[in-house]
């Protein structure tokens, strides 16, 4: 197959588990144009100058009629990581004002016990088992628990959260196929029901405020403050992107660690390089594959190669994160590599907002299965694998134990 059907196979379902060498075949050039009129991006520094450039929108109404995404600009409402300046920076600094510096700065470190009591329960909860399920017995509950304790959502309603975001995060594909026109309406329905839960939350968190992000939120008119309609919809993909992400570097990270016993052996005697561990993962096994809402507001130039005002630019962070003309031996795992810079949280405006919560969900997690899980071996490898090519991570991670 030519290398304009690239997006087609790292897209395929068939290939999800190693996307790698497809990837390394991106590299060879430097801007990919696709059948669908996409342009892939592959390599490290272009990536990266991509993610920085206020050239390259995240808002689907600057892509040309009948370009991919394009009749989705309507969809899903004025999410910050949907936008452009200067709207996105003003709902992305509203919504900061609840989570981190300057005004949150202890939010993520307060809440260093209540994280280590619930993966100490959860671990608790697997001991005595032969075989596990690293992913519904401890890799979604850990980080739903924690966004739902941020956000101020009742625990108990959490399956309901958890059908509503798996048709939502089913809906983000670069691609389309046969089902894409069913996934986008069930995304719809999925958008219209958590909308409609989430404003009658907020109305109650206004009558009844707490400590949560939602209250903080709620009663915030710092520079205007934000409407009903955007803090609905930007509540709705904090609780996607809060979890999401996590549950992918967790399972990930364990997948990796059990590849590699020496290095699992190793970080269980040395858990202090943990930290270290887990930006490797981000590098080696990123939670977040694509990035396929970028599109250029003029003709920009990638390596030589001309994107056209309004074309799809699809950003392969996870081949970039594997590229040798940034990393010295970019497909071993390094626990402690040195210079470590890689996107697997993203970079520029649009980098991770929850990247502090998520890196220390993940220091907690890992260290804590490593120390108590007893001799713990794969099942089954590869492992099979969620079917969403952005956000990539096994559906099942068996684990035999004892």
């Amino acid at each position: 197959m030519s290398r304009a059907q690239l997006l087609e196979r790292i897209t395929d379902q068939s290939n999800r588990a190693n996307p790698y060498p497809l990837y390394e075949e991106l590299r060879e050039t430097p801007a990919a144009l696709q059948d669908n009129g996409s342009y892939l991006v592959g390599r490290y520094y272009d990536v990266a100058a991509l993610l920085h450039d206020p050239r390259i929108s995240s808002d689907l109404h600057n892509r040309r009629a009948g370009m991919p995404g394009a009749d989705r600009a309507d969809n899903g409402g004025p999410a910050f990581i949907r936008l452009d300046p200067p709207e996105h920076d003003r709902l992305r600094r509203l919504t900061t004002r609840q989570f981190g510096p300057p005004h949150m700065p202890g939010r993520v470190d307060s809440m260093r016990g209540e994280l280590a009591d619930l993966v100490s329960t959860l671990v608790d909860n697997l001991e005595g088992k032969d075989r596990i399920d690293l992913v519904d017995d401890f890799a979604y509950p850990f980080p739903v628990s924690v966004i739902c304790r941020l956000l101020g959502v009742p625990r108990e309603e959490e399956p309901r959260f958890h059908v509503w975001a798996d048709a939502l995060v089913a809906s983000i594909e670069p691609t389309r196929d046969s089902d894409s026109d069913a996934k986008m309406k069930a995304a719809q329905q999925a958008q219209m029901e958590m909308g409609m839960f989430m404003a009658g939350l907020i109305e109650e968190r206004r009558k009844n405020p707490g400590d949560d992000m939602l209250s903080g939120l709620a009663a915030d008119h710092h520079d205007g403050g934000l409407d009903t309609l955007e803090l609905v919809t930007n509540s709705i993909m904090l609780f996607i992107a809060g979890h999401e992400t996590t549950v992918n570097l967790i399972t990930n990270g364990m997948l990796t660690l059990l590849r590699n016993p020496d290095e699992l052996d190793r970080l269980k005697r040395h858990p202090e390089l943990m930290p270290l561990a887990v930006e490797e993962l981000l590098r080696f096994e990123p939670p977040v594959h694509l990035v396929p809402q970028r599109t250029p507001i003029v003709d920009v130039e990638v390596g030589g190669v001309t994107v056209p005002k309004g074309s799809p630019i699809v950003l392969a962070l996870a081949s970039a994160n594997r590229d040798p003309e940034r990393f010295t031996a970019p497909d071993r795992f390094v626990p402690d590599r040195a210079d470590n810079q890689h996107l697997g949280l993203g970079s520029g405006i649009h980098s991770c907002f929850g990247a502090p919560l998520a890196r220390l969900e993940g220091q907690m997690a890992l260290n804590e299965l490593i120390r108590r899980l007893p001799n713990p071996r794969l099942v089954e490898d590869p492992p099979p694998y969620r079917p969403n090519p952005v956000l990539r991570g096994p559906r099942h991670l068996m684990v035999d134990c004892g």
